[in-house]
């Protein structure tokens, strides 16, 4: 039944070529959903289009450049309205929690990147669809080095709350997902070196009650509930999947 909701409809996913964006787009194309995904890279989307062919159409683009977001647009328009909407894109950069540059460069992804996503095509969304905005676990703890990417994905989420009660009233159903610890190329971007990456990992595994990451397809498959009918009577909610990371 759940996968019947997903099959002939239409979906839009950002950052879609690696980690959750990935997971999420293919788990999408096996429901039987059409997908345009966007990215900066082809990265695995090369893959899924040799295994499902036509139902994935892939553009390369930045959510933080306009232009790009306007091709997407354009792209969306040649497929009719569109079910479900993942603005899954982002980045994560280590810095001073005082450096205001490394907040605005996460910002343009993180936030008015997402932001900008659903603002260019909310003409083109369904009534219904269902959104999905990406948050972080890390907006109910802390991590030395990461406070401008904590800030990005915090004020995210607090403009998805109020965007899913101004915008229900037109059919369009907005909740989160606030990833864990996952396995994801996003890690790597950090700058730490692997001495580095490896403490760090050791120190994370100890919180997480499974004791190691999360794969991208929990995480995926916690966007899908929420695109789904199954979901239905959520709205402006924020699905933490962290391992149990924030209970400890």
């Amino acid at each position: 039944m759940l996968n019947e909701q997903f099959n002939d409809r239409i979906a839009v996913v950002t950052g879609a070529s690696s980690g959750i964006g990935l997971a999420l787009t293919e788990g999408l194309l096996q429901r039987g959903t059409q997908v345009l995904a966007m990215a900066r890279r082809e990265g695995g989307l090369a893959d899924l289009h040799a295994r499902f062919g036509d139902r994935l159409h892939w553009l390369a683009g930045d959510v933080s450049q306009q232009a790009d977001l306007e091709r997407l647009a354009q792209r969306a328009r040649a497929l009719g309205p569109i079910d479900f909407l993942v603005p899954n894109a982002g980045i994560a950069q280590l810095a001073d929690g005082l450096d205001s540059h490394a907040f605005d460069r996460q910002w343009a992804v993180n936030g008015a990147g997402a932001l900008n996503t659903l603002a260019v095509l909310r003409e083109q969304l369904a009534k219904p669809a269902s959104v999905v905005f990406i948050a972080t676990f890390l907006s109910q703890v802390t991590f030395p080095g990461l406070a401008a990417y904590i800030a990005s994905k915090t004020a995210l989420k607090a403009q998805a709350r109020t965007l899913a009660v101004e915008l229900a009233t037109q059919g369009i159903r907005i909740n989160l997902v606030s990833p864990g610890p996952t396995a994801t190329p996003i890690w790597g971007s950090l700058g730490l070196d692997d001495t580095q990456l490896a403490s760090v990992a050791g120190s994370v595994n100890q919180r997480l009650l499974s004791g190691q990451f999360l794969e991208p397809g929990a995480v995926a498959d916690a966007i899908l509930f929420l695109l789904s009918d199954a979901a239905r009577g959520l709205y402006g909610q924020d699905l933490v999947v962290d391992n149990g990371y924030t209970l400890r």
